[in-house]
């Protein structure tokens, strides 16, 4: 195990500048967050948040930080010393969690006691103290050859392989178990030491990282962080141009390829609606990672529900079309589905139609994986916006009524979309 040593309390801030997406000069959103690295030598060694920050600085995007890392800390420690202080502190866009290196790959029931218990109790805190932050685990690697302190009382530690293997088990149960996205390094690592041994990830003690092994894992919290493809990183930490573009490479193969499955669940929302063709409509929605729903029925009038709740009714009291929302939230994530409905004219209404919505754009194909049209069929000027399922706009024009734009999404990172025109919105899917 690693010896304590004092507490590390850094931190650091890079450069901001615009990011731009898409490939017809659309407005962009700005790379710019604020991460608190909880950890140990792991984090620390070659200074790992400060890599990150270079990096982002390198692609245009802002990285602040703060980080304890004490040598050796585990969860538990992390629950009761600055760690925690910093957390209930509030205003971190992530907070980032990496156990003990070798705490997660103990026996199960060694685990189920001084490990799950206290990654709980710190997610939870993120969340009751920074409301829309990401919770990210830092998924670590086998040591070189295994752990051999360890091995005579479990030998799948003996390896680098049986070690390894356990900690990206225990690490993806955490992130899937506390709603939390996972930073999948050992994955980068064990996929680097297969296909490029000539890549000494490891020091001298076979345990800590190199420098290409800080790179690697800098690398992947980038993409984690940011959402961006790492082949167009300009910062290299010092290591041959050969060396850091292998690392990239790797890192877009098992990160950036697969954000979505190292993401935090994204909310899902469908929805049908009924008439009685009079004055009331029954709307079913199919949510999924969803806390809360708000309906939106187009009249003006708004319901909040739990997300147990997916079936309910509303009263119009006037004849026209309505286009009704469904938006399901957790943790400030959120998605949408929508709903048109006739309502005719009711007994003792007014008997004054809503008038009926814009023709709604039109995306093909749908999914995408390098160009996407956006077909508008209204008569009006109208605002389209796209967003990520993290809600950072990534794509907007105004459109002057009937016409095609093509957007090209072949380097944005595979997943779901949201565009919207008012109060309108459709998904979209990238895949690659």
């Amino acid at each position: 195990m690693h010896a304590m040593n004092n507490t590390s309390f850094t931190r650091g801030a890079v450069l901001l500048a615009a990011l731009l997406v898409g490939s017809i000069g659309a407005a962009v959103a700005q790379g710019a967050r604020n991460v608190l690295f909880v950890g140990n030598s792991y984090t620390s060694v070659n200074n790992l948040p400060q890599m990150v920050g270079q990096i982002a600085a390198s692609m245009g995007d802002q990285l602040t930080w703060q980080s304890n890392t004490p040598g050796g800390c585990t969860f538990s420690q992390h629950c009761t010393n600055q760690s925690m202080t910093l957390i209930r502190g509030g205003g971190w866009d992530a907070v980032v969690l990496q156990e003990q290196s070798q705490y997660p790959a103990f026996p199960q029931w060694q685990v189920e006691a001084q490990v799950f218990p206290y990654a709980e109790r710190l997610v939870d805190s993120v969340y009751a103290h920074n409301p829309c932050c990401e919770p990210m685990f830092y998924m670590t690697w086998g040591r070189k050859y295994g752990d051999a302190d360890n091995a005579p009382g479990f030998p799948v530690l003996g390896t680098y392989e049986g070690m390894d293997s356990l900690l990206c088990e225990r690490y993806t149960y955490m992130a899937q178990q506390y709603d939390a996205a996972l930073c999948p390094v050992g994955r980068v690592w064990r996929m680097l030491r297969k296909d490029h041994p000539e890549i000494e990830l490891y020091q001298q003690d076979n345990s800590h990282p190199s420098l290409a092994g800080t790179y690697a894992a800098a690398c992947a919290f980038y993409v984690l962080l940011f959402h961006r493809d790492p082949d167009s990183i300009g910062y290299a930490a010092s290591l041959p141009i050969g060396t850091a573009h292998t690392i990239r490479s790797v890192v877009r193969t098992v990160v950036y390829e697969q954000l979505t499955q190292w993401q935090r669940p994204q909310p899902q929302a469908a929805m049908t609606a009924t008439t009685d063709g009079v004055q009331t409509a029954t709307f079913t929605g199919t949510v999924l990672h969803a806390d809360s729903l708000e309906w939106h029925f187009g009249d003006g009038s708004t319901l909040l529900t739990s997300a147990t709740q997916t079936t309910v009714e509303h009263r119009y009291a006037d004849s026209g079309y309505y286009t009704v929302t469904l938006v399901a939230r957790r943790h400030c994530l959120a998605d949408s589905a929508t709903a048109a409905i006739h309502i005719a004219a009711p007994a003792g209404g007014t008997g004054i139609a809503a008038p009926k919505p814009s023709a709604a754009v039109v995306l093909s194909p749908n999914p995408a994986s390098q160009q996407v049209r956006l077909t508008s069929s209204a008569a009006e000027p109208m605002e389209v916006t796209i967003h990520d399922m993290s809600g950072r706009l990534v794509w907007r024009q105004l459109f002057s009524g009937q016409e095609t734009r093509t957007v090209n999404v072949s380097r944005w990172p595979a997943g779901e979309y949201t565009m919207s025109v008012g109060l309108q919105h459709q998904r979209l899917m990238v895949v690659h």
